[in-house]
């Protein structure tokens, strides 16, 4: 299925991931609606690829933890711009790597805001109109998280068993319409995932990712425009994607 002339809402634009699927998607021809909290990096991504692909874009800045934010986004789209074909569900970062009982209460409101509300409310926001108008496509961002624990990952895999849940819970709420879910579940990637996680100590953050090969954003890119591509009675439901070098959420080879 073509891709051009689509709109595709990305959360979470400014970097990483989310950034790599502006990319892959706007060389489909999608028109883009890209948003995140840090405003400028998202312009100039925003601009750079119109200009590069000759799509159209939009760019905002947004806070997806906040209901309110979500809600002023949406009712202030261009009417242009209000038919959305493809919502990514890109937002969402871990904080920290401790046990339970030492865990910092503030990092697990802010995963919890941004990895489960902040995909709630985009979604319920954006996907009344894709059913009303019988088309359109989910695609959440998860995680090998959603499917193993990890030792100190306690909330943050609670919160990516949390997306895909949701995921599988809005495909069985959606038959009978032709509005797809799917879920794209990254392994190890390199991004400022870590860094992020660490609170800024890059010096900790590149440790995760020593001596061995990870994915990188433009790999789980290829994957979301896959989904998004196929025919209209296909649905991708779910794909997990691993580094070569990774067999768990535990086991990483690492060189040397």
């Amino acid at each position: 299925m073509t891709l051009a002339g689509r709109i595709a809402c990305i959360t979470g634009a400014s970097s990483g991931i989310g950034a790599a699927c502006a990319e892959a998607l706007a060389r489909e021809g999608c028109n883009l609606l890209l948003s995140a909290r840090r405003k400028e990096r998202v312009d100039t991504l925003a601009s750079r690829l119109g200009e590069q692909h000759g799509v159209r874009t939009m760019s905002a800045r947004l806070d997806v933890r906040s209901l309110e934010a979500v809600e002023r986004y949406a009712a202030g789209l261009p009417p242009e711009w209000t038919e959305i074909d493809i919502l990514v569900n890109n937002a969402g970062l871990s904080r920290g790597l401790s046990k339970l009982h030492e865990g910092l209460v503030q990092d697990w409101e802010e995963m919890i805001d941004t990895n489960i509300k902040g995909l709630l409310y985009m979604t319920r926001t954006l996907l009344p109109g894709m059913v009303r108008r019988n088309r359109g496509h989910i695609i959440n961002i998860g995680s090998i998280a959603g499917h193993d624990v990890y030792p100190q990952g306690n909330v943050y895999c609670a919160t990516k068993h949390a997306v895909d849940a949701i995921t599988k819970g809005l495909k069985m709420d959606l038959l009978g319409t032709e509005v797809r879910v799917s879920t794209v579940d990254p392994g190890m990637v390199e991004t400022e995932f870590s860094e992020v996680r660490f609170h800024g100590d890059r010096e900790r953050a590149a440790q995760v990712y020593a001596r061995t090969q990870p994915l990188t954003a433009t790999d789980i890119a290829e994957v979301v425009v896959f989904c998004a591509a196929r025919p209209p009675h296909v649905n991708i439901s779910e794909v997990i994607v691993m580094p070569t070098a990774q067999g768990s959420v535990h086991h990483v080879h690492r060189a040397g």
